[in-house]
């Protein structure tokens, strides 16, 4: 059974037919929220930027949220395949003793665990990240506005409520109870890298990251609600309660072909370098290792099937994504999820096999990506 699915958007499928995907076409790698979902990409991670795109020298952005986010800090440090090795390994190894009586650890608890796992994770390491010669990290987070300015226990739940009840009318109409706030690394001359995507969509803000607010931002933009702290008042950013960027951005169903000018001033000079770069699709390709098909705009809009489907926003990008069927024959006929950790309970031992075994089978979808990339053939590129 084959394990890896490709899709694209029409004006990528039409680049690959063309001239197939080379490592030198990409110029933008989204990293999705979704938890435990996201750990089935380590061995396409460990491909991508430890063998393919070391081929190439363009300058690439890398946009995560959540479990994204952190995916693609690490894919900016020194040894990054040895770094994906480790954030696979702590981040299925993670636990917290509970009291007796406690089902379920404390947000305060999870907060500063993680936090201080953060920490160590990138010990030194940070200006890596924020001077990598070629990749421009894009950290999504979601900040709260009005209600949902500061973390309270009764008008969190209600400024959520109201976000939901918004976020069903309209999309765009949350921008009144939670705001887009981009943390980005700093371009050479001062200020922030060009965001790779259009900002029209919805109520966005963009603030420099630096090593002082590296790790804050990186926390915020993992941190779900009810299950961690919100962080607040991220140095260099607008002041407030800053939560999970899957919130605003679960997938990073984001307008990639409508990048600031910037942009596509940056990625004229990445064509000249590309094999036939008068077909490579307007501002490079949008490769998106995900964990399904749909790219689904935000965490609220999950159980709205009708925001599922693709749009113009994603006319060049490549998905690669694993086959549902495949996803069958893993540990409990399913990725890793959340779900996980009440149904395994205390039981660390089970929960560590049944996420290693999934972790380990998916070294096939990078196998068949290899093994396509040899010979893309466009007939197994199915639509997006």
């Amino acid at each position: 059974m084959q394990a890896l699915h490709i899709h694209a958007g029409p004006k990528a499928r039409e680049h690959i037919a063309r001239c197939g995907l080379a490592p030198s076409h990409v110029t933008t790698i989204p990293g999705a929220a979704g938890g435990p979902k996201g750990l089935i990409l380590g061995p396409l991670d460990r491909f991508l930027f430890g063998q393919w795109l070391p081929q190439s020298s363009q300058p690439i952005d890398l946009v995560g949220a959540s479990i994204g986010a952190w995916r693609m800090a690490t894919a900016c440090l020194d040894e990054a395949v040895q770094a994906f090795a480790r954030l696979e390994h702590d981040y299925i190894h993670q636990h917290y003793d509970l009291p007796p009586g406690q089902k379920r650890p404390t947000a305060n608890q999870v907060s500063e665990t993680f936090g201080e796992n953060l920490r160590a994770f990138y010990s030194g390491r940070v200006g890596q990240v924020l001077q990598h010669p070629r990749y421009r990290l894009h950290i999504v987070t979601s900040r709260g506005r009005h209600l949902l300015r500061t973390e309270h226990a009764l008008r969190t739940p209600l400024g959520y409520l109201g976000a939901f009840a918004t976020n069903a009318v309209h999309r765009k109409a949350m921008g009144a109870w939670l705001e887009r706030v981009v943390f980005s690394a700093p371009q050479v001359g001062g200020g922030a890298a060009p965001l790779p995507f259009g900002t029209q969509d919805y109520r966005t803000r963009q603030v420099a990251l630096s090593d002082a607010n590296f790790n804050d931002a990186l926390q915020a933009s993992c941190s779900i609600p009810f299950v961690l702290r919100a962080v607040h008042n991220i140095a260099g950013g607008p002041p407030g309660a800053y939560w999970d960027g899957g919130i605003t951005d679960y997938h990073l169903h984001l307008d990639y072909p409508s990048a600031p000018k910037a942009k596509a001033a940056a990625m004229e000079n990445a064509a000249a370098h590309a094999m036939n770069s008068r077909a490579t699709a307007e501002n490079g390709i949008v490769l998106y290792p995900h964990f399904q098909q749909a790219v689904v705009p935000g965490w609220l809009d999950k159980s709205l099937r009708w925001r599922h489907g693709s749009t113009h926003f994603l006319d060049t990008m490549v998905v690669l994504a694993p086959n549902p069927e495949w996803v069958k024959t893993l540990p409990n006929a399913k990725l890793p999820d959340r779900t996980d950790f009440t149904r395994f309970g205390p039981n660390l031992a089970a929960r560590v096999q049944a996420w290693s075994t999934a972790v380990s089978a998916a070294q096939q979808l990078a196998d068949e990506f290899a093994q396509w990339l040899e010979q893309p053939d466009p007939g197994r590129v199915l639509p997006l």
